[in-house]
């Protein structure tokens, strides 16, 4: 076993018998200094989708791929191979995926892409998809193309920002499971225990290993739960955490799947996964904006050194298993707000807008990024 994760073992005791302090005190210095990039994680896709009650088109969910990849984002949650039944909007991630494979979406750098899998049956029917990629990849490889044929037409010219934006890169795919941090949301999710939820990721982690496939964890209800109310105990959180880190898990996402987080309660936490030896480049952070306090809960955790974030563009989602939360952070928000501290998050805030706004027409309903409508009305007045 690795020295770092000797130590994570034995942080994770301390996790569970922790000294009684006070509040973290911010780090002088752990701001974002100026053009330090911050890494945002595009959940829209599937985050945001999968509570719409309206049956979307497999079109229409590619298209809103397809958008997104134009604007800089890196990363973009795709899909879930999660039970129909359970959620029916997912039901065509497997079309989503080999068609990312097959024709990856035009962008200015490979994009990686990410699909949630719930349990060792979500694995299956994603490997079912990727393996069949890559055995046709393969055969495409062992014929290669004569000499002397011409190159195939290069229709990116087609996009207003063609000379920025190249066709056909190579996407990276990457894995997310999900457990959370108290039992009552953990059974209502998945039908498990917590402890179980862990030990049904082993093969998971074990088969993505073996294909060099990144793997994401979630933990879900870290600052409240729906069911236990709103003191999730962040021991519990980072015990999680360096538990996951110790499975094999390449980053942890830590969720305010309610949006009761505070300000107070975001420095708590971020303090005692500090103390468990949570590093910040191994941590993402995805807040809701149920209760208005996502952005300031975001600069509370930029200020604690946290690099990666989740939102949704127009600020879809809302959890099926959490009653009441309502949508992420909406990614043109955040856009706003860390180029507001000098920042760069490399995407292009006008074309995100658009994008944000396009969907919500396609869905029917409001837009909820304030950055976004601010930035369209001013280009419509500019007009």
């Amino acid at each position: 076993m690795s020295s770092r994760y000797t130590c994570l073992r034995l942080a994770r005791l301390a996790a569970r018998h922790p000294c009684r302090r006070g509040f973290a005190t911010v780090t002088p210095g752990s701001a974002p200094r100026s053009s330090e990039h911050i890494r945002i994680v595009e959940v829209g896709p599937r985050d945001g989708l999968q509570n719409e009650k309206q049956s979307i088109s497999l079109a229409t969910k590619m298209e809103l791929i397809e958008r997104l990849a134009r604007t800089g984002l890196e990363t973009i949650e795709a899909g879930s191979f999660v039970a129909p039944k359970w959620v029916p909007q997912m039901a065509n991630s497997s079309e989503i995926l080999q068609h990312i494979l097959q024709t990856p979406p035009a962008s200015k750098e490979p994009i990686t892409y990410q699909f949630l899998l719930p349990n060792i049956k979500g694995l299956d029917n994603f490997m079912t998809t990727y393996d069949s990629f890559n055995t046709s990849k393969s055969a495409e490889e062992a014929y290669p193309t004569p000499p002397g044929t011409p190159p195939a037409e290069n229709t990116s010219s087609q996009d207003p920002n063609a000379s920025e934006i190249s066709p056909q890169q190579t996407p990276k795919i990457e894995l997310s499971l999900f457990t959370a941090a108290t039992e009552s949301f953990t059974q209502k999710n998945t039908n498990c225990s917590i402890a179980e939820s862990l030990k049904r990721f082993e093969p998971i982690m074990s088969r993505a290993k073996s294909l060099a496939l990144p793997v994401r964890a979630y933990i879900s209800v870290a600052l409240g739960c729906p069911y236990e109310g709103p003191d999730t105990d962040p021991h519990r959180v980072a015990e999680l955490a360096v538990s996951l880190l110790e499975m094999g898990a390449d980053e942890i996402s830590v969720g305010d799947t309610t949006g009761m987080g505070t300000a107070p309660k975001t420095a708590a936490l971020l303090k005692v996964l500090k103390e468990a030896g949570v590093e910040t480049k191994d941590l993402a952070l995805h807040f809701h904006d149920t209760y208005g306090m996502a952005l300031v809960n975001t600069v509370v955790a930029l200020e604690h050194g946290v690099r990666t974030f989740d939102a949704s563009v127009s600020g879809l989602g809302g959890c099926p298993y959490s009653p009441g939360a309502t949508g992420n952070v909406a990614t043109e928000d955040l856009v706003h707000l860390v180029n507001s501290l000098g920042a760069s998050t490399g995407v292009n805030l006008e074309e995100l807008s658009k994008v944000g706004e396009w969907i919500s027409g396609e869905l029917g309903r409001k837009n909820d990024a304030n950055a976004g409508k601010a930035v369209l009305a001013r280009l419509a007045k500019g007009r």
